[in-house]
């Protein structure tokens, strides 16, 4: 099928924008694969550390002819998604032994739970944990004895650290590995009206528990399409998982083999073989354009918006919003997954999954087939589905028709034409919308604003009665300068019970909200941020904003708005207590969301 021309346009164009930095990444990834396996140049006394702890596999890592695997891992059982890595080196130590190699972890990485820090001042810390993470993850590789890596981690911020980690240490092969989600609970709609319930008063608290802990009941990722699945699908259409492997559930037959088998796959991929397959050479502008395909066809998290500029110019590459909009122009929103639909991630798997819509967006020329994956050459092999057969692990072809069309559909045949996300911009600066799970006649709205500076006053007044006509809801001073930019997902219920009332409402912030953020129209990562200056800082309360995600405008109506001074907040209350104080560095130097927020690259 003939290449999309807008997908081979905005690759020319990320191609062309990125090739000095690209260049001089790749100059270096080369540098430092040309002085060969690692563990060479260590002296006898730096392995004897290295090996000390490594029983019966001491004798294997001293004669340093076999290829050695970095494990970095994000295990925690603060995290559903990470309880199940708890058993994961074992088994990848294991499955290094049956080849005659070794396996070492080589660190750990933090991994909070932003289902946990919703609404609380740890979320201020969540955007910059992903920073946190590359940083540790790099000092776990740093050791450097290591000839490939695997890296364990599904949710937020762990992949995007993970991932930064990863292609700084461009010339070692490194593949990730998913623990899969939790299985089917509540279901998310029916979670989302007992919150609304909750927001009015309907139901008591412990009803509002029990529907929480019925959906969140047990091992792995939470079963909506939020950040977390959004990673996960990321990760395979960008060729860094083994095909098919991102939603099998944890514990089971197929889940331990994929991990066996991705452990046996890094060894086969490093410079000590015939099959050398440096992670930098993977994260090239088509597997980064491949993501974003990924991410509008799927109608992923926005946060990932947020991460995939960041992602990309760790590996030289530079993103822009205008790419994210171009792309979601063309690619047809192929899946109806909660928060877009009814449907949870196991029930898109059972449909036909990642495999089906590989597949058919290849077909469609609207993905890149000609990239290296660490299973080696082209994406087409992605369009294949892992079976155990016999007790063996085997790749078999996928469907290639949809078993559910209420959740999955052809490319030809689409729920909508384009996808998930939309640009907005205007006199209020650029930010970002979800639209895929916003109703079209939602897609505009033009009224009055109310200006917040944190989100309890928004609850504060819409327990007032406050909210009487339609609003455009404006919380600023919620960007990485201002405050670490939390997400404001605990916004969602109050505005969809408004919603719900017949009121057009719209949230505006340069703050984020969650990847399981739903059906009220929210632009959001608007930069520059109020704390630098940007427009948001000249708004005041009952001015005219229009917020269109049809035209992709943002936009506040009054003629004397560009000659105001901007208001500056007091944000001091923002940075002590819950070791917010331990994040001033990333705050005083975090770029602009547009770039990805990232205060290390």
């Amino acid at each position: 099928m003939t290449l999309n021309a807008t997908l081979a346009d905005v690759t020319a164009r990320i191609t062309e924008r990125s090739r000095d930095t690209r260049r001089a990444y790749l100059e270096r990834l080369d540098q430092a694969a040309a002085a060969g396996p690692v563990r060479a140049h260590l002296s006898c006394g730096n392995q004897a550390h290295a090996y000390a702890a490594m029983a019966d596999d001491k004798a294997t890592l001293a004669e340093g002819r076999a290829a050695n695997l970095g494990i970095v891992t994000a295990y925690n059982d603060m995290l559903s998604a990470h309880k199940p890595y708890e058993s994961y080196p074992e088994l990848i130590r294991e499955a290094a032994r049956e080849a005659g190699a070794t396996a070492q972890v080589a660190g750990g990485v933090p991994a909070m739970c932003d289902g946990v820090t919703q609404g609380q001042p740890g979320m201020e810390l969540s955007l910059f944990s992903r920073d946190t993470i590359a940083l540790a993850a790099g000092i776990a590789m740093s050791h450097n004895c290591f000839d490939s890596a695997l890296y364990l981690g599904v949710c937020d911020k762990i992949v995007p650290g993970l991932i930064m980690a990863a292609a700084t240490f461009g010339h070692i092969p490194s593949v990730f590995v998913p623990a899969g989600p939790m299985t089917s609970g509540l279901p998310n709609d029916e979670k989302a009206r007992i919150r609304n319930l909750f927001a009015t008063g309907e139901i008591d608290r412990k009803g509002l528990m029990e529907a929480e802990m019925a959906s969140y009941h047990g091992s792995g990722t939470c079963t909506f399409y939020g950040t977390a699945n959004t990673n996960q699908m990321l990760m395979e259409v960008m060729g860094l998982h083994l095909p098919g492997a991102s939603f099998v559930n944890p514990f089971t037959e197929l889940r331990d083999a994929l991990t066996k088998q991705a452990a046996k796959r890094a060894l086969e991929i490093t410079a000590l073989g015939n099959d050398f397959i440096p992670v930098g050479r993977i994260l090239d502008e088509k597997a980064y354009v491949n993501g974003l395909v990924g991410l509008m066809a799927t109608g992923g998290s926005t946060n990932l918006v947020l991460h995939l500029p960041a992602m990309a110019r760790a590996s030289g590459i530079l993103l822009d919003l205008q790419d994210f909009s171009d792309l979601s122009s063309v690619v047809p929103l192929m899946a109806k997954v909660y928060p877009n639909g009814l449907a949870d991630v196991n029930h898109f798997h059972a449909a036909g999954g990642l495999g089906y819509m590989i597949g058919e967006l290849l077909d469609a020329g609207l993905m890149h087939e000609d990239v290296k994956t660490v299973m080696g050459e082209g994406l087409s092999g992605y369009a294949r589905d892992p079976k155990m057969i016999n007790g063996e692990l085997t790749f078999v072809e996928g469907t290639r028709e949809s078993l559910n069309d209420k959740i999955l559909r052809p490319a030809s045949d689409p729920f909508q034409p384009t996808g998930g996300l939309k640009e907005l911009k205007g006199n209020l600066g650029r930010g970002v919308m979800k639209v895929s799970a916003v109703a079209p006649e939602k897609h505009v709205i033009e009224a009055k604003c109310r200006i917040f500076h944190d989100q309890k006053d928004v609850k504060t007044a819409f327990q007032a009665g406050e909210f009487t006509e339609d609003t455009v809801v404006v919380v600023r001073f919620q960007g990485p300068r201002a405050n670490g930019m939390p997400e404001l997902h605990s916004l969602t219920p109050t505005l969809s019970v408004l919603q719900d009332r017949g009121l057009k409402m719209a949230l505006v912030t340069d703050g984020r909200m969650s990847g399981a953020s739903g059906k009220v129209p929210a632009c959001i990562h608007v930069a520059p941020e109020a704390a630098m200056g940007g427009p948001l800082a000249r708004l005041r309360d009952g001015d005219l904003v229009r917020v269109d995600a049809t035209s992709g405008v943002l936009e506040v109506l009054e003629a004397d708005f560009d000659s105001r001074d901007p208001v500056v907040a007091d944000l001091s209350g923002n940075q002590f207590g819950i070791g917010r104080e331990m994040f001033s560095l990333f705050r005083n130097n975090a770029g602009n969301a547009t770039e990805g927020a990232c205060s290390i690259l």
